[in-house]
């Protein structure tokens, strides 16, 4: 599977950006992403912060 370009930190930054009224579009346009990937990443990481982020990870692996 292909490597992220952000890390978990940048992707949790982004999400809180967008939980504080940033545009989605602007953020996607900033950032270099798709709607589509912020839309995904919102699913998945809905709620954790970056302890809970780490343990999903190991769990993965």
């Amino acid at each position: 599977m292909k490597k992220s370009r952000f890390s978990d930190s940048q992707i949790l930054s982004i999400l809180k950006q967008a939980e504080n009224g940033v545009p989605i579009s602007d953020l996607c346009r900033e950032h270099g992403m798709s709607s589509a990937t912020f839309y995904k990443w919102r699913a998945k990481f809905v709620g954790m912060d970056a302890s809970m982020v780490a343990s999903l990870k190991e769990l993965e692996d």
